[in-house]
């Protein structure tokens, strides 16, 4: 992808990258792909994946930037830097790192303001959820998952790229929601972010409610790996067709 060919525009107050489809701008009716990015990273941050992904050409790409600039919060070492809400540092402190449980019960503040704003740009994007994948890496695959949760209507795919569990009792009742959805989850077992175990977890929970999820283990760490990507174009080319 040339940089000519994406769009860099503002939809519902957020600002949001366009590529691929047809015309290769990310213009059209085309069905959709939406990726989060990550607690940290630019909001361009995800917006590579595109030329790496082997999909077919009518399906778009949209990247949506994170609402909070951490460069205003933290300090401009945090340049470019963006965030879906701001994270408790103490989750990584040794002492903490065992209280899985614990983690996944928090609501973080700020979680409803961010599915707010995903759910904006969907519709100012007038993407369906039924020609839609929603996904996301990190914070952006905890987005995923509430945005997906708290909807009537199931999207055609989920792709949850190094996630975890947040709001675990107010996402527990809405897991059979997931009944049939195509979801790609991936997590490093060495991951030294967002524990291995609690991605798990919420593989064990969506295939309970009877999500088809594909499972994506890689020895790494908080990253995407190769084979979550090709698990990635998979689940576009079997919701979207060639």
């Amino acid at each position: 992808m040339s940089t000519t060919s994406m769009k860099d525009v503002v939809i519902a107050g957020s600002r949001v990258r366009l590529a691929g489809g047809e015309n290769r701008d990310g213009s059209g009716d085309g069905p959709i792909v939406v990726l989060l990015h990550g607690f940290g990273a630019p909001g361009e941050d995800l917006v590579p994946l595109f030329r790496q992904l082997d999909v077919p050409r009518h399906v778009r790409f949209a990247f949506p930037e994170a609402p909070l600039d951490l460069a205003e919060l933290a300090g401009p070492s945090y340049a470019g830097a963006r965030a879906w809400w701001m994270i408790d540092p103490s989750w990584f402190l040794p002492e903490n790192q065992g209280k899985l449980a614990e983690r996944a019960k928090s609501v973080p503040d700020g979680l409803a303001d961010a599915r707010a704003r995903v759910d904006a740009v969907l519709e100012g994007l007038g993407a369906t959820r039924e020609k839609t994948i929603l996904g996301g890496f990190s914070q952006g695959a905890m987005v995923t998952m509430d945005v997906a949760l708290r909807g009537e209507t199931p999207f055609a795919g989920l792709a949850l790229m190094s996630g975890s569990i947040v709001a675990a009792d107010e996402w527990q009742p809405l897991l059979p929601k997931l009944a049939g959805v195509r979801v790609m989850q991936s997590h490093g077992r060495t991951d030294p972010i967002l524990p291995f175990a609690t991605a798990e977890r919420l593989r064990d929970l969506m295939k309970t409610a009877g999500a088809d999820v594909r499972w994506v283990e890689f020895a790494g760490g908080h990253t995407i790996s190769m084979g979550a990507l090709e698990a990635l174009a998979k689940l576009v080319h079997d919701a979207f067709g060639e």
